[in-house]
């Protein structure tokens, strides 16, 4: 079989072989020997695992102390998932090329990918009225950046977690749902909503929202995981929030177009 497409010849020079998967009809399987030219043979179906200077067979927490698995964690930041071997499998370990030194990934080095901000959205039309709710949504959702770290090309994709809104008058309310319309949720307008917010005076307020973004990164190998989060602040929106004044009056508008409160007037 094929040399897995998705395992860079950087990577298998910096490993000495592929990480933990194979690619069968386009689905991750793991397991299999790996050789020494970095391509997969199936055909035994099971394969000498890893081994002691004793011959005995390594579990995991042994297998960490290797070379192969020291190697594999610089890359990929102690992923088990792709760092360990599952079930048999032979481990070929090369001496690393010189002068490669390689840090463990971290949340922070995806910070220069530059995740997209949400852009917050106030109904209706970025408008309101003292004392009744203003509903609130942003744009926010998963979405995948490129580049390179420390060399090597990466497809990092970031996942929001969780908002947090400003509403611009010292309120903020943390959400794990980025907000739909009052006519999505089948509501009707000034209608209290999971992101909504009543301001109890009239002006303007610069509302915001920051998204706590969850990071999954690609080095040709397949997504996984890396631990924390990013939190991105989104530019600020306007919201113009008007006062509502009522009056009784002996007959509507369309009675009586003089009346207080019409347009005529």
């Amino acid at each position: 079989m094929a040399a897995d497409p998705r395992c860079s010849k950087e990577i298998k020079l910096a490993l000495g072989r592929c990480p933990n998967s194979t690619l069968t009809n386009g689905t991750a399987q793991v397991g299999g020997t790996n050789t020494k030219d970095g391509s997969q043979n199936h055909s035994s179906g099971q394969a000498k695992p890893e081994k002691n200077s004793k011959g005995r067979a390594l579990d995991s927490q042994s297998y960490k102390e290797t070379e192969a698995y020291k190697k594999c964690a610089a890359i990929f930041g102690g992923a088990d998932s792709v760092c360990i071997p599952r079930g048999s499998y032979s481990v070929v370990t090369p001496a690393a090329p010189d002068g490669v030194v390689i840090p463990p990934i971290t949340i922070t080095d995806l910070a220069s990918f530059s995740p997209a901000p949400g852009t917050l959205t106030g109904e209706p039309d970025n408008l309101g009225v003292a004392g009744l709710p203003t509903n609130f949504t942003t744009d926010a959702a998963a979405h995948t950046r490129t580049g390179t770290l420390f060399g090597y090309p990466v497809t990092a994709r970031f996942t929001p977690a969780s908002f947090l809104f400003r509403y611009g008058d010292g309120q903020t309310r943390t959400t794990t749902t980025a907000g739909k319309t009052w006519d999505a949720l089948g509501l009707p307008q000034f209608t209290p909503t999971d992101t909504s917010h009543t301001y109890t005076e009239r002006g303007t307020y610069q509302a915001s929202v920051d998204t706590l973004y969850t990071a999954q990164i690609d080095l040709g190998t397949g997504y996984f995981p890396i631990s924390g989060t990013l939190t991105i602040p989104g530019p600020p929106q306007d919201i113009q929030i008007y006062e509502a004044r009522t009056a009784l009056v002996a007959h509507t508008c369309d009675e009586d177009p003089t009346a207080e409160g019409c347009p005529t007037r």
